[in-house]
C-alpha cells in the first residue's frame, strides 16, 4: 500500500529488453538517508505502478517489467532521462497524508491541456479511459503517475487537476506535456463500493 505522496523524482538510467519484458534501472535516492535499508523484493511505487525491487541494492535500483506491465502502462515508452516518481510502501503507523493507493494501474489517461492557473501552478486536464471515468467524483481522489491528487470538475471522461508549485517541483508532472500518457488509479474505496453494489 502507498499514499500517493512522492518522496523522490529520478531519471531513468537504462531500459534493457528482456524477451517480451524489460529491465529498468534508475538511481537509488535513498542511499544514506538513515531510513530502514531497502530490501530485495520490496514493493516500490514507480510512477504509480507497484514494482518489485531486485537485488543487489547499491547506487542503482533495478526492476523487472513484465510483458503484462508493458502492455498495461506507458512503460513501453521508457527511455533514459525520463522522470519517474518513487514512493516506498506504507508502514503501519505512518501518516496517511494522501489517500490509500495500491499501485495497481487502472488505465492510461492522456493530458489534453496545460494552463497557467495564475498562482504559480498549473491547471491540467486529463482524458480518462472508461475503466477510470466511472469513479471520477468532484473533490474525490485520483492517482496520476503515482501522485495523489484531487479531481476537479469531472465532465464525462475528462477532469481537471490543480497542480501547486510544490507538486510541479517535486514530481514528474513538472515536465508534463500535452499528449503525454499518464498512469491513473481510481480511488480504492470507490471501486470496492461499486463492486459491492453491482454484485448485490
Amino acid at each position: 500500500m502507498f499514499t500517493g505522496l512522492v518522496s523522490h523524482c529520478v531519471a531513468v538510467r537504462s531500459v534493457q529488453a528482456r524477451g517480451r519484458g524489460a529491465l529498468l534501472s534508475c538511481p537509488n535516492p535513498w542511499v544514506g538517508d538513515g531510513e530502514d535499508p531497502l530490501q530485495p523484493g520490496e514493493s516500490i511505487a514507480v510512477s504509480g505502478c507497484c514494482l518489485t525491487l531486485l537485488g543487489p541494492i547499491g547506487a542503482e535500483l533495478a526492476f523487472d517489467l513484465s510483458a503484462e506491465t508493458l502492455e498495461r502502462t506507458w512503460f513501453a515508452e521508457l527511455a533514459p532521462g525520463r522522470k519517474l516518481n518513487l514512493e516506498r510502501s506504507l508502514r503501519m503507523g505512518d501518516r496517511l497524508g494522501g489517500h490509500l493507493v495500491s499501485g495497481h494501474v487502472d488505465g492510461s489517461g492522456e493530458i489534453v491541456s496545460l494552463d497557467d492557473s495564475g498562482d504559480g501552478g498549473l491547471r491540467l486536464r486529463v482524458r480518462a479511459p472508461a475503466s477510470v471515468e466511472r469513479y471520477l467524483v468532484d473533490k474525490g481522489s485520483v492517482t496520476v503517475d503515482g501522485v495523489s491528487l484531487t479531481v476537479v470538475e469531472p465532465r464525462g471522461a475528462q477532469f481537471d487537476l490543480a497542480l501547486i508549485p510544490a507538486t510541479l517541483a517535486a514530481t514528474s508532472l513538472g515536465s508534463a506535456r500535452v499528449g503525454q500518457r499518464v498512469h491513473l488509479e481510481a480511488d480504492m474505496l470507490g471501486k470496492w463500493i461499486d463492486q459491492l453494489i453491482r454484485t448485490r
